[in-house]
Order: C-alpha cells, then sequence, then structure tokens
C-alpha cells in the first residue's frame, strides 16, 4: 500500500466521491507484474497528448525522475494532439511489453478502446490528467475546483454582474467539462437573477490561442465592448483573450481574465495587471503520483483511492490561486519558475 501526502488524500475531485480501495482492476496483479525480488517487468509507457505546450515537458521531466528513481524504466511517447497516432502510439507500447500505460487521452472517449487493448495483455492503465472509461486508476487535478476558483474571483472583481465570456477547451474533453461545470454551479444564482449574462461561451478546438482570441474578438464586435469578465480553462486560451483586449484598445477598462496552468507569459500578464488571476495545476505532484501509482501496480500493491461516479479510482491533486501578491511565494519559491521567467514580477 502507499501512502499519499496529507493535502492529496483531503482533495476530493468532482464534487462527492465515495472511498474505495482500487487494485487497479478487478483481480489480482498480472503475473507479469510480480514483485521487485521476483524480476518485476518495470517497463512504464507515458503517453501524452502532447509535447507542445509549455508545462508538458515538465509533466515528462517529474515523471520520468521519480519513475526511475523507483527501479522502473520509463518511456515517452507524444501524439500531438492526434487520436489516430496516439492508438499506434499505445500499440507500440505495448508491444515494447509496457508492464503500466500511463495515458493524457487525446480524446478520454476514444481512449476507452485503448484500456481494452491493453486489458486483454493483462497491462493496466492509468488515465493522466485527463479522464478514460475503464482505467484502472485516474490522477488529476481538481478540474471542478479551477472552475470554481475562476467564478468566485470574477464575481468577487465584477461585483457579481456583467457581461462574462466563457472560453472552453476541447469539446467532449473531460478537463473543459470540468471546468465548465465549476463555471455553470458558481455563476448559476446570478445568472437565475439577471445580474450575470453569458454573451459567449465556447468550445476552442486543442485548446487554441488562436481561436480564443477569434472568440473574444467576436465577444466584443457583439456587445461593442462592454465586457466586465472572460474565464479561459488555460493560460494559452487566457494569452489570446489578453490579446483580443489590449488589440481592441479595452486595456483600460479592467476587465477580468482568468487562466489556469500559469504558463510563466500568463503569469508576466498578472504582474503588468493585462490579466486578472491564474490557477496553478502544479505539475510535480500530479506527474509525481502517476509515477507512483504505477509503481504501485507492477509491484501488485494496493493503492487508496477515492472513487468518481463511474468507479475509477481517483488521484485528485490540488490547485491554487496565483495573484499578483503571492506570485513570489507560490511560484518563485517554490521552483514551478525561475526567477528570470517572470521579469514582471520581480522588478
Amino acid at each position: 500500500m502507499i501512502s499519499k501526502s496529507g493535502f492529496l488524500l483531503g482533495v476530493l475531485l468532482l464534487g462527492a466521491l465515495g472511498a474505495c480501495k482500487g487494485k487497479g482492476a478487478a483481480g489480482e496483479a498480472p503475473a507479469s507484474a510480480g514483485s521487485a525480488a521476483g524480476g518485476a517487468n518495470r517497463r512504464v509507457a507515458f503517453l501524452l497528448s502532447t509535447l507542445q505546450e509549455e508545462r508538458y515537458k515538465k509533466d515528462q521531466r517529474y515523471f520520468e525522475d521519480l519513475a526511475s528513481k523507483k527501479g522502473l524504466l520509463p518511456f515517452t511517447l507524444s501524439a500531438d494532439n492526434d487520436n489516430a497516432r496516439q492508438l499506434s502510439q499505445v500499440e507500440d507500447a505495448l508491444s515494447r511489453k509496457a508492464a503500466v500505460l500511463v495515458i493524457q487521452p487525446t480524446d478520454s472517449a476514444a481512449a476507452g478502446g485503448y484500456v481494452a487493448k491493453a486489458h486483454e495483455k493483462g497491462v493496466k492503465v492509468v488515465a493522466y490528467d485527463r479522464s478514460i472509461p475503464g482505467a484502472d486508476f485516474y490522477v488529476a487535478h481538481d478540474s471542478y475546483r479551477v472552475g470554481v476558483l475562476q467564478a468566485e474571483q470574477a464575481i468577487k472583481a465584477t461585483g457579481g454582474k456583467g457581461n462574462y465570456v466563457l472560453l472552453d477547451g476541447q469539446s467532449g474533453h473531460s478537463v473543459a467539462k470540468e471546468i465548465a461545470r465549476g463555471y455553470a454551479e458558481t455563476l448559476k444564482p446570478y445568472i437565475d437573477k439577471g445580474d450575470i449574462t453569458i454573451v459567449m461561451e465556447k468550445n476552442n478546438d486543442a485548446w487554441s490561442p488562436e481561436q480564443a482570441l477569434k472568440t473574444v474578438e467576436d465577444a466584443i464586435s457583439k456587445t461593442k465592448g462592454n465586457i466586465q469578465a472572460i474565464l479561459a480553462n488555460n493560460s494559452g486560451m487566457a494569452r489570446g483573450a489578453v490579446q483580443a483586449v489590449q488589440a481592441a484598445g479595452l486595456g483600460g477598462k479592467n476587465i477580468f481574465i482568468a487562466g489556469a496552468d500559469a504558463d510563466a507569459a500568463n503569469v508576466n500578464y498578472v504582474c503588468e495587471k493585462k490579466q486578472s488571476i491564474e490557477v496553478l495545476k502544479d505539475i510535480k505532484p500530479l506527474a509525481e503520483e502517476a509515477a507512483t501509482v504505477a509503481d504501485a501496480l507492477i509491484h501488485g500493491q494496493t493503492v487508496e483511492a477515492k472513487t468518481d461516479s463511474s468507479g475509477v479510482p481517483v488521484v485528485a491533486v490540488p490547485v491554487v490561486l496565483v495573484t499578483a501578491d503571492n506570485v513570489k511565494p507560490i511560484l518563485i519559491d517554490s521552483g514551478f519558475h525561475a526567477a528570470s521567467a517572470l521579469p514582471s514580477c520581480v522588478k
């Protein structure tokens, strides 16, 4: 059995979750897993949707570092957000006799087929960052809480009134759905009273900053610039929002803009007052938790977790609000970003 750090055990994902003790799949661990002394198959595939965004090279480094320290043999493949390519990589990882696949799916629904392929060969699947139907475990940030935090801060900044734009991620994406659920449930009382109006809510393919920029441009045109808040599911789309607002000459209107991931460019925007907040989805505990779960599965150990509504055991990692006032302790002192990457914040 592996012990989670105290703060991880206290976080619940997707609202109310029921307690359970997962074993990764029904029954005992496959014979190929074995024990360390018995010569376990220690290969672990880390299959990422993309390495094109700033954060994902960190995911790879933290995962591989801890997995290697635990005596595992990790290798990473990136699908560049291509479903067909990820399927091919799953098949490649299985042909290379990986004992566990840790997968950040390009498409959560389609990835259910990956689980079936893996289970046919006695291989475990850990869903990483995004849900996969039928996975043995799901390791993720508390995405619902991201939406709640952003919406709460927007309400505070706008007095709970005005026109809001919501920039959602890829349609059908589990993380985008959960963040949007956080928006909807937090904003609902204000929408019902007529105090807040959602003038535009749109999914953006591949979480595209360029599409988000166009969405905000359309919203500015539609409202003649009468926008009080823009909530974006990630940092990239928040950058698109900032660029659209600045290009329209609305930078002085104090439009509330929120992002998530705490990319360096966005944190600098926060310090420059071009953006209002970011939400830190800390990568190190997420990647290390996934490596820890993979190690436990390979060694036939029980993993303590909670379960989501579909019965998949979940390990949830908390998220943290980032403002101009807490950049140093939250991001610089922790090592998440070097001070040199945040010149606007260390002046």
